[in-house]
């Protein structure tokens, strides 16, 4: 029986979800196909993460087509921000951004794992650090960043991801992955539990010497960009 994992981390059973990461773990599943398969996991995950992410607001009034009266509906927070991981990260931001009923800033994050430590080098950071909004808001960050990203191996890359969305002063974190190593999983879940909730399709046992999760998906960066044996 595989260990529990935290509190703050979903694994989804979704019958769908579970039959798309089957088929995009087979190697004969070409980049178009990868791109299809992680758009659409993305899609069912996120739902699954907004519902509890997310709330609803009464709006103001509009009126239908029919000329009656109705309440609109807007979600809260208001201050949303997607920050997709590079590379990979962008095969998932689109999917993202079609669930979210307005279209909302996207801050990009570079990060790469150092093949001989496997330990995390950020190299691109478009967070705007820019003039505070509110006493409340000293920072100017958004009150929630949802941060895309297809595998947590060793955790190492979204635990440095999460300190820098902390440190910027962002409110909540929801981390929405396609797979995750159950060690790198814990690591990361480990860093920011009271802030940070982790939805995943699903969880692997172990990384092999490379820190690449076994079975896993492989490289999914290489996969969807045909960077492979690069």
């Amino acid at each position: 029986m595989s260990p529990s994992l935290p509190s703050n981390v979903h694994k989804s059973n979704h019958p769908c979800l579970q039959t798309k990461l089957s088929q995009l773990r087979s190697a004969t599943a070409n980049a178009r196909e990868t791109k299809a398969l992680v758009h659409e996991i993305t899609l069912i995950l996120g739902c699954e993460a907004l519902a509890t992410g997310l709330t609803t607001l009464a709006g103001p009034t509009d009126i239908t087509h029919l000329g009656y009266e109705y309440t609109t509906a807007t979600t809260a927070p208001a201050k949303i921000s997607l920050v997709p991981i590079l590379r990979s990260g962008l095969g998932m931001l689109d999917a993202m951004q079609t669930l979210l009923p307005n279209p909302v800033p996207v801050h990009h994050l570079g990060l790469f794992r150092e093949p001989t430590t496997l330990q995390p080098v950020e190299y691109y950071n478009n967070l705007p650090y820019h003039k505070p909004t509110s006493a409340e808001n000293s920072s100017g960050a958004s009150d929630l960043a949802i941060l895309v990203d297809p595998v947590i191996a060793t955790g190492g890359t979204c635990v440095a991801a999460i300190q820098t969305l902390k440190e910027w002063g962002v409110g909540r974190i929801i981390v929405v992955a396609v797979l995750g190593a159950h060690a790198g999983v814990e690591n990361a879940a480990s860093e920011w539990p009271e802030g940070t909730e982790i939805w995943l399709a699903g969880v692997d046992e172990a990384v092999n010497e490379r820190g690449m999760i076994r079975p896993g998906l492989g490289d999914v960066g290489d996969r969807l960009f045909l960077t492979l044996g690069k």
